[in-house]
């Protein structure tokens, strides 16, 4: 099917509406909009070039899509169509790729197709997450209090992740600011003290022998060394994007000292989370672990996810399936656990996901409290060896002129 870029009048309100649909031909666009209300003025088949030039550019934000969708649930719970709450939301957007995305979205509804195909053509903006809970709430005709869960379940995911984020960029902007003091020190206050010691004809201390060796070889091969820096990158990105390097990044995260602790609970928040909010929807116990394990981004937790799956297929309870697994933390089967008696499941996860969003503030509050000393300790070993290796010679100048 073709696009059309079309400018009607909506007879429903009288406003002239500007949007795209799509159609196998110009009089069957016409056709298509006569019959949804609409006074079409004028009908032009779309640039696909224009098309594909604003999807690759831009960027979409999860706080563009927390809008969008929170925008599009209260439109739809007070009763507007679906594809005018599209266009009102279209109309409301900022962010110029996600305008061109929901125009999209909108020609593909007006060309028959429901809004969980019409957000599937767009995998790079709307996940398995997101695609799952709109199918369900397609089904049960909840869709707006569908689309304000994925909102929530999107706030609660990226302001962990904001969190995580700020842990971890103090310590690299410190370590970052040490590693330039030493190479400036290096570079230019070493060598001097080694001219000022040849003129003099002194040898240095071992220390300062030590820092002049390292400066001479920054001197000389720092050069050598930018290419070699930026191809071990390079290839360090690129083996992260095989299976193994994905497997080894992610076993790292969840046994790293300090930040370990801090990675399983984030991933057992995420997992719970996302596990409530699937099946609060009504999406089965199967699909939803399906779902889960791509949506905890992280291929050791998912594959305990996927054996777990394996066992509830063959039967078996959810929380026996998990329980035992390596890195599945004990609280959860035992939540489950409760729910399965109980008969809420999607409640006890949406507990045992509240404690862990709740812990893992509490560990990142320890782990700055915790990085700090460290990072006294390096800055002063590093300073401590620096002022050594500068202030010694000096010192042995003075003793050596007064004697």
């Amino acid at each position: 099917m073709k696009r059309f870029n079309y400018e009607a009048k909506d007879l429903s309100t009288g406003k002239i509406v500007k949007a795209t649909v799509q159609a196998d031909s110009e009089r069957s666009a016409a056709k298509l909009l006569i019959g949804q209300g609409f006074t079409p003025h004028e009908i032009k088949e779309a640039n696909d070039d224009n098309g594909l030039l604003t999807k690759f550019t831009g960027r979409i934000t999860i706080k563009d899509k927390v809008v969008f969708t929170r925008q599009l649930s209260t439109l739809i719970g007070a009763g507007l169509p679906l594809t005018q709450s599209l266009r009102t939301v279209h109309e409301q957007t900022e962010n110029k790729k996600l305008q061109a995305v929901v125009d999209d979205i909108i020609a593909s509804v007006e060309g028959g197709k429901s809004l969980s195909e019409s957000f599937a053509k767009h995998p790079e903006v709307f996940d398995n997450v997101f695609l799952a809970l709109i199918t369900a709430g397609e089904a049960s005709g909840t869709l707006d209090e569908a689309l304000r869960r994925i909102a929530t379940q999107q706030e609660k995911d990226a302001a962990m992740m904001s969190k995580i984020k700020g842990a971890l960029t103090y310590p690299m902007i410190v370590l970052f600011v040490i590693m330039g003091v030493v190479v400036f020190m290096l570079v230019a206050v070493v060598p001097q003290v080694k001219n000022l010691y040849i003129d003099l004809n002194q040898e240095l201390p071992l220390v300062t022998q030590l820092m002049v060796g390292f400066a001479d070889f920054i001197i000389r091969f720092g050069w050598a060394l930018i290419p070699v820096f930026i191809g071990l990158i390079y290839f360090t990105r690129q083996y992260l994007r095989t299976e193994g390097g994905i497997k080894t990044k992610d076993t790292l995260k969840l046994n790293a000292p300090i930040f370990g602790r801090m990675f399983r609970k984030l991933y057992m928040a995420r997992l719970a989370r996302t596990g409530q909010t699937l099946l609060n929807t009504g999406v089965p116990m199967l699909d939803m672990l399906k779902i889960v394990a791509q949506a905890v981004n992280n291929t050791v937790i998912a594959k305990a996810v996927d054996r777990a799956a394996e066992k509830v297929k063959g039967g078996k309870a959810l929380s026996a399936s998990l329980k035992g697994e390596e890195y599945i933390l004990p609280f959860v089967p035992q939540m489950i656990s409760i729910g399965e008696q109980s008969g809420k499941i999607d409640e006890m996860m949406g507990k045992a996901a509240q404690v862990y969003e709740d812990e893992l503030d509490e560990e990142i509050k320890s782990i700055s409290t915790a990085i700090e000393p460290v990072l006294m300790v390096i800055l002063a070993v590093v300073a401590g060896t620096l002022v050594a290796a500068i202030l010694l010679p000096i010192y042995g100048l003075v003793n050596n002129l007064n004697v």
